[in-house]
């Protein structure tokens, strides 16, 4: 199993403080004869639709030499990810969860932006003091 993040117990916790349920930590990704492990499963209830959303959730600190190095490799899990849940899970949403400092200093640029769009990646932006999600960007 991959070692959990600097950040995972911090989003867990923010995930918490919004409502969701951690249904798996980590959410083990199966498919053919690959077996993967994104960081975490969520869920809760919907009231308004009355029924369950259910995500998962990816979560990269961006504490290494190269943040572009970081980005090509968070990229490569989401879209890995992303792609084998749209045959196993096709009602689960993936996301990427990331600090709102890397948020604020690094994916607002606007080179980083067209890449978020273009491949239309999820986000979950964290307070890493406060426990807190500040942002859901889809």
């Amino acid at each position: 199993m991959p070692a959990k993040d600097v950040y995972h117990n911090v989003v867990k916790t923010a995930l918490v403080k919004e409502g969701w349920t951690i249904t798996a930590d980590p959410y083990t990704i199966k498919y053919e004869e690959l077996q993967l492990f994104a960081d975490l499963g969520a869920g809760r209830t919907v009231i308004v639709q009355r029924n369950q959303q259910e995500i998962i959730v990816e979560i990269k600190s961006f504490i290494g030499r190269s943040l572009i190095r970081d980005l090509e490799n968070a990229w490569g899990q989401y879209i890995i990810y992303r792609t084998l849940l749209s045959v196993t899970n096709p009602s689960y949403q993936v996301y990427l969860a990331i600090s709102q400092d890397v948020y604020e200093n690094f994916f607002l640029q606007v080179a980083i932006q067209l890449i978020v769009q273009q491949n239309q990646v999820a986000l979950i932006v964290v307070n890493i003091e406060a426990e807190e999600v500040t942002q859901w960007i889809s």
